[in-house]
């Protein structure tokens, strides 16, 4: 049974005022995040049971069982100790713009004493923009693979040591287009970006490519398939127009949002915010994005920090895949460290400070290394995607991401 669609002012705030009328404590919040959680009334997770009380704690404890649940357990905001009214806060701010915000900006707009603190709170976010139950592409859908990344030069195709995005978008009439579907891929001109057709794209749908043979296989697999060769077109702009104006939007908003501040650790999660906000870009309530990112934050995973950071240094990465390539920190952190394990400090670098004389690099023939000194504040900008850093010293200075 389809689901009704929310309403502006009565499903969820459609101005900023609003929000702060709807939100005043936690207790309003917890209510609102129990009315998304259980839409149909509370269900115990153990028994099933739905008759409970409420304890002087909030805590929602099962009649039958006498199971105590919270709202939050096992979410996002799962033993989260900041205020939930911040948390409110913070995902309007995300999604009330249109081309989103940068860990750096949420910390000044909140006030966070430690950029680690809004990384990981993006980062927490970002895994909950995607559905895993999420509908296919339908009707006609243009499918290809982009590069982003560092410098490539002589290089081209599928040869170029930038990093390979899978891009499935849907033809809408005339120059419209629909959805869209990125992911990074282990390597260029691989099976996987057929799989990935395969996962993402609704049987029955045309899809349209270029004339790589790799892509016959769709034919085989009950896919109509219509390709052009773009070697031969007067414009090989104009062969896959959907995909190119994608790649172009994705290269602008990592420019112009993130200072390109996306490591290639994280890289999908970022096409996971790009997609969430290309998806709904024609809402015209931003309150609805602020609604749907709610109602998908409580039914993801809790993502402790540790789990974010991961195994490796998420920081400059110099991909044995790609050996031309790199990709520019997530950014500096600032706060104490802690006393057991990393900080994410110690994984992203220290932030420039202070009139410190600091070391940078300057791009050259070849990669090779030309140190420069200044002096005073945060000088010279972060080095571009592509661009070698130092291991030693201080580091790039902090980007935006």
């Amino acid at each position: 049974m389809e689901q009704p669609r929310p309403i502006a002012g009565s499903d969820y705030p459609g101005t900023y005022q609003e929000l702060l009328a709807w939100f005043p404590d936690d207790a309003a919040c917890r209510a609102y995040l129990e009315r998304l959680r259980w839409p149909e009334g509370f269900s115990c997770p153990v028994c099933e049971n739905r008759d409970h009380w409420r304890t002087s704690r909030g805590l929602l404890m099962c009649a039958a069982c006498q199971r105590k649940t919270s709202v939050t357990a096992g979410t996002i905001f799962h033993r989260t100790r900041t205020p939930l009214a911040t948390w409110f806060a913070a995902i309007w701010f995300i999604t009330s713009q249109k081309n989103g915000v940068s860990a750096q900006g949420l910390q000044r707009v909140l006030g966070f004493g430690s950029y680690e603190t809004a990384w990981a709170w993006m980062h927490k976010l970002r895994r909950a923009m995607v559905r895993p139950d999420r509908e296919q592409l339908a009707g006609d859908v243009e499918l290809d693979e982009i590069f982003v990344g560092g410098r490539s030069t002589g290089r081209p195709g599928a040869g170029t040591s930038k990093v390979p995005i899978m891009v499935a978008v849907e033809r809408g009439a005339g120059r419209r287009l629909g959805r869209v579907r990125m992911q990074v891929a282990d390597r260029p001109n691989m099976a996987a970006i057929v799989e990935f057709a395969h996962d993402v794209v609704a049987p029955g749908s045309t899809i349209h490519t270029d004339g790589t043979r790799l892509f016959r296989r769709l034919g085989s697999m009950g896919f109509p398939h219509e390709y052009t060769n773009s070697y031969q077109a007067d414009d090989p702009n104009t062969v896959m127009p959907g995909v190119h104006l994608v790649s172009s939007l994705l290269k602008r908003w990592l420019t112009g949002t993130l200072h390109y501040a996306a490591s290639a650790e994280h890289l999908d999660y970022y096409l996971d915010e790009f997609t969430f906000r290309f998806n709904r870009r024609k809402s015209a309530e931003r309150g609805l994005l602020f609604y749907r990112l709610l109602q998908q934050a409580v039914g993801a995973d809790p993502h402790p920090l540790k789990e974010l950071i991961g195994g490796r240094r998420p920081g400059l990465l110099h991909s044995s895949r790609y050996p031309g390539h790199t990709f520019e920190r997530d950014a500096g952190a600032r706060g104490k460290r802690r006393s057991a394990g990393r900080s994410l400090r110690s994984l992203v670098g220290p932030r420039e400070t202070g009139r410190q004389a600091r070391r940078v690099l300057r791009p050259g023939a070849g990669g090779r290394r030309w140190p420069r000194y200044r002096r005073g504040g945060p000088a010279a900008a972060a080095p571009s995607v592509g661009t070698p850093a130092l291991r030693s010293g201080r580091g790039p200075p902090p980007s935006a991401g």
